[in-house]
């Protein structure tokens, strides 16, 4: 009997290797799409094999499409026009598409797999996002939860950005982490510096790659990203501003401070920066002192919740209220946003009904 039982098991055992091995064989042959050829704009074609995705197919050709959660299909910043051959589109790909996008044939470039021959559009400005090496130079703890990392370019790289730009991280393996990961994260520093950018980050419950930020990254590590991307920055007007960024939002706006003290610039600015409690406010002495620099600016921090030990005699509860007082005429004032995107919801809607024009605000918004 136990013999019997033996060999049932040795022969299921078997079976299963073979049913695996039939498995593997018929994934790598069912994905074997040869060489396929990308055809971009019209003007460049791209020989490639087939089989990944167009985002991550486009990255190995040195071509940088956006993607703030690193191509897991959740944040619709991979938006690009395929004309043809990208099949059809996905339940995943739905809900981060508008009607008249998809009507366009708007696809996610990470929901997309290069199968065939296929036919796509793209900003030409995407041709200008480049991947840089660097090394950790400096690493500040601004609070419990956010630091800033000074990143050196190497091998005699330079950067050009706007001031609110971002940037994509590459993380590396740690721990029971495997993969590198790619994260988007707002660089803080002036454009003015070519050489080296600053990001600050927010450590994240159980984010692989703040986590990896926060407990792995030391100084003089080599780290790699991608950029610049994105369409917050600054506008050249005369119109008064607002802005309104919370946590790690101070990032952007810290940049386009530094920018206008470069520049200079007579324009009325106030500065909302929402926090829960003192200890999570920083670089406020900083902020304060761009009220010395600039002739008609405020920096306004405001806690929701703070501590009795907080002693603080500042503004208390939301930011939208204070508002009013900062808005002296509605249909000249632009506003950039930079936060959670209940945040940014709360705040447009408040904005808008304050007068201010919906094509007039800005955000950046992360999750």
């Amino acid at each position: 009997m136990i013999t019997r039982i033996l060999t049932d098991v040795a022969l299921m055992s078997a079976i299963g290797g073979i049913l695996a091995l039939i498995m593997v064989i018929a994934q790598r042959w069912l994905s074997n799409y040869g060489e396929v050829s990308i055809n971009i704009n019209g003007k460049r074609e791209l020989k490639v094999t087939g089989g990944n995705t167009l985002l991550s197919t486009l990255s190995d050709q040195q071509i940088f499409i956006p993607s703030a959660c690193g191509g897991r299909g959740s944040c619709g910043a991979c938006k690009c026009k395929v004309e043809s051959g990208g099949g059809p589109l996905l339940p995943t790909e739905r809900p981060l598409l508008t009607k008249e996008e998809m009507a366009s044939n708007v696809r996610l470039a990470c929901q997309v797999k290069v199968k065939s021959d296929i036919h796509i559009h793209i900003p030409e400005s995407i041709f200008n996002i480049r991947r840089f090496n660097s090394v950790v130079e400096e690493i500040i703890d601004y609070t419990y939860d956010i630091k800033g990392i000074t990143f050196k370019l190497i091998e005699g790289q330079s950067i050009d950005f706007k001031a609110g730009q971002y940037v994509q991280l590459e993380s590396q393996p740690y721990e029971k982490i495997k993969d590198k990961v790619i994260r988007a994260y707002s660089i803080s520093s002036k454009p003015e510096l070519k050489d080296r950018i600053q990001l600050i980050i927010r450590q994240v419950p159980d984010g692989i790659c703040t986590t990896w930020v926060h407990k792995h990254v030391k100084v003089g590590d080599k780290v790699n990203f991608t950029g610049p991307y994105g369409d917050f920055y600054l506008r050249d007007t005369e119109a008064d501003i607002l802005f309104v960024a919370g946590g790690s939002g101070k990032a952007p706006i810290k940049s386009i401070l530094e920018h206008l003290k470069e520049v200079g610039t007579e324009r009325r600015m106030t500065y909302f920066f929402g926090a829960r409690t003192r200890k999570d406010l920083y670089l406020s002495e900083e902020m304060q002192a761009f009220e010395k620099v600039f002739t008609q600016f405020e920096y306004v921090p405001v806690l929701s919740h703070p501590e009795t030990e907080d002693n603080w005699t500042g503004k208390t509860g939301f930011v939208m209220p204070y508002f009013k007082d900062a808005i002296r005429d509605p249909k000249n004032t632009e506003a950039y946003l930079c936060g959670s995107p209940g945040m940014i919801s709360a705040v447009t809607k408040s904005l808008k009904e304050y007068g201010i024009y919906e094509d007039k605000i800005y955000y950046d918004s992360f999750g």
